[in-house]
């Protein structure tokens, strides 16, 4: 196992429900109402994909970028008033790190949103963080896994992916990573080189090396 590589949002941080806050005041900004079932919508996406899917449901004649800086400064405002990590995800960190593994974050999310995270997650934890901003595509394009795989020197087929949405597994799919599967608001299925497991307390290095190849 060359690395393992985290998803943020409702994998490591429990923020799914900073982000329903937030876009619930923003579509009231907007005039119009938003739901849980709204949300389940962009779970994974990009904050384009979340801008655009916000102004088609309101009708509001807002410029998309005026919507992307309320969400932006909206999420770090609301994060500096903390966010709690995910069950089990500190502990593996702890333990990846005191073998030796490798580890990266790679969000959908903002480079500004992901910076809030990291100040209260800890940046040092991490050997490279890679956001919306690092890349043309993001999930459920490879890309951004595939760039955090180049940035470490590694192979993406001894690396093991922890995400929490269909997007991001499909990412990870995509870039010939194992995938460690910890569904939030949408399911995901077991398939062959994917564990599906109720939170990350369920996890240990053991069981991720166990997901590659021999």
């Amino acid at each position: 196992m060359e690395a393992v590589f985290f998803d943020m949002d409702g994998l490591l941080v429990d923020t799914e429900r900073v982000w329903l806050e937030v876009e619930t005041d923003v579509m009231g900004r907007l005039g119009a109402d938003w739901t849980p079932e709204h949300q389940v919508h962009l779970v994974g996406g990009s904050m384009e994909r979340t801008v655009d899917y916000m102004l088609g449901v309101s009708g509001a004649p807002v410029p998309a970028w005026t919507v992307r800086e309320w969400m932006a400064t909206g999420m770090v405002a609301r994060l500096a008033r903390g966010v709690d990590l995910m069950p089990g995800a500190s502990e593996l960190l702890d333990a990846l790190r005191d073998e030796g593994v490798p580890v990266a974050l790679v969000t959908s999310s903002l480079q500004e949103i992901a910076d809030a995270v990291l100040k209260i997650v800890g940046r040092d934890r991490f050997d490279t963080v890679v956001t919306a901003d690092d890349v043309a595509r993001t999930k459920p394009d490879p890309e951004p896994y595939l760039t955090a795989a180049d940035r470490l020197g590694v192979e993406p087929v001894r690396c093991v992916v922890l995400e929490d949405s269909p997007n991001g597994v499909a990412a990870a799919t995509a870039a010939g990573c194992a995938v460690v599967a910890v569904p939030s608001l949408l399911p995901v299925d077991p398939a062959p080189g994917r564990l599906v497991v109720p939170s990350l307390a369920e996890v240990d290095p053991a069981r991720l090396r166990a997901l590659l190849p021999s």
